[in-house]
């Protein structure tokens, strides 16, 4: 698998620290409140289970799994909310959390549609944030690192179900992404 990244774009203890910084961010702005994460899954997986280690404050999970980029490298422009129902947030304070700000199209659903179900505060962090143009007028609260407008994988980022366990985030090779279309 690292044979197939053209570099390593934030390696594995750059990663570390930034986790450090996010979860005290997340700790003053949740500080005395029961908190609900919402995980957009599949990619935010491993950047969740990192940081939450880090957050000694009380706080249920829940899942939400959400599709945009349907097996390619740009957002295919739909959400599509896979699971039958929405995580019960009335009255909550919610942190969601996603690995990527693309086009926002996801972050902007998603938030848009905990807030209808009673939400009483609904705050995002992403891992990463690309530098560019969005579809949707959204903005993260939290952010691990910002990006250029490239196409990344690794530490929970994927491309076709693969590379989500390297422990970095690594810009994959063209003619790798050639090969897997």
């Amino acid at each position: 698998m690292h044979e197939d990244i053209e570099r390593i774009l934030i390696d594995e203890g750059v990663i570390e620290k930034r986790l450090d910084v996010l979860a005290e961010r997340v700790m003053r702005e949740f500080r005395g409140r029961e908190l609900m994460v919402v995980v957009i899954l599949k990619g935010a997986l491993v950047f969740t289970a990192d940081l939450l280690r880090r957050l000694p404050i009380p706080l249920e999970i829940e899942c939400l799994n959400v599709a945009s980029y349907h097996g390619g490298t740009e957002s295919s422009g739909q959400v599509d909310f896979l699971d039958a129902k929405l995580p019960p947030v009335e009255g909550r304070f919610v942190l969601v959390v996603d690995d990527i700000l693309d086009t926002g199209r996801t972050l902007a659903a998603v938030e848009k549609k905990l807030r209808e179900q009673g939400a009483r505060k609904v705050k995002s962090c992403v891992l990463l944030s690309k530098d560019k143009k969005r579809a949707a007028e959204v903005e993260a609260d939290f952010v691990g690192f910002g990006i250029g407008d490239e196409f990344v994988v690794g530490y929970g980022l994927d491309f076709q179900g693969l590379y989500r366990n390297l422990p970095y985030i690594g810009v994959l090779k063209e003619e790798v992404i050639g090969e897997l279309s």
